[in-house]
Formats: C-alpha cells, sequence, structure tokens
C-alpha cells in the first residue's frame, strides 16, 4: 500500500517513540502484547494459546496517559518484542477500509484540511483510520 499525502511520517519511528506518542501525544492506554512467532506459536509460551499473538502479555503493564518516557523505556525493555496493543471504543475508534478507498479518503480529507489522527496501512491491504468517537 503506497498512499504517504501531506504531512505524513516518511520513517518508521522506534517502538518507544510510538507508545510514548499514543500515551502523551494521544491519550490512548497502550499494553504490551503477545506476538506470533516462527511456526504459529504465541510467544507468551502457552502451547494451547487460544489466540496466538493477539492478546496482552502476561503480567503486561499498561502505559496509561501521561506516562513519563522513563517508564516506557523500562515497560518496553521488559517486553522488547512485544506487540502494540490498543483498546478501541474508549479514546477512539476504528475505521476498517480497503486500500483503494483508503487511499482516496486519505487524499480528500488531505484537500479538505481535515486533521486526522494515525492511519495505519496493513500488510492485508486494509487501511486503518484511527478516529475520536
Amino acid at each position: 500500500m503506497d498512499f504517504m499525502l501531506g504531512s505524513r511520517r516518511r520513517s518508521r519511528a522506534s517502538l518507544c517513540t510510538t507508545v510514548a506518542e499514543y500515551a502523551g501525544l494521544w491519550g490512548w492506554t497502550v499494553v504490551p502484547g503477545a506476538r506470533v512467532v516462527r511456526g504459529g506459536t504465541c510467544s507468551c509460551g502457552a502451547p494451547d494459546c487460544a489466540a496466538p499473538g493477539a492478546h496482552p502479555l502476561p503480567g503486561g503493564t499498561g502505559i496509561a496517559p501521561g506516562t513519563p518516557l522513563e517508564r516506557i523505556r523500562s515497560v518496553w525493555e521488559e517486553a522488547e518484542d512485544a506487540s502494540v496493543l490498543l483498546r478501541v471504543g474508549v479514546s477512539f475508534d476504528v475505521i476498517d477500509v480497503g486500500e483503494r478507498a483508503g487511499a482516496r479518503a486519505l487524499a480528500r480529507l488531505e484537500r479538505m484540511g481535515t486533521r486526522l489522527g494515525p492511519v495505519l496501512a496493513t500488510p492485508t491491504g486494509r487501511a486503518l483510520f484511527f478516529v475520536a468517537p
């Protein structure tokens, strides 16, 4: 998917920087999550995991809005391979659309001068728009 428009971020930020942005700038609670590892198993280590890569890490500490950067660093150092989980329906919702529709919507919204939240392009050809509820 290739639709970087306007002032979109053009490089990959570190995971810690991304978490700090979500918690500090956007006011979202961020939770370290499990990942799917080689062979399709879950990084949580449970051989019978019912949701590989789709749940918080056991004992994972959430990063609340306003958490100091040093605390964010220490949490993510403890779970350096963690994915980033965000709770939808409280601070934001997600609109999931196809790649082509997402590219057209993004271009139009930027032409209109609309202030946008993050937009995520997935490897499966979807665009996720993070919006205020």
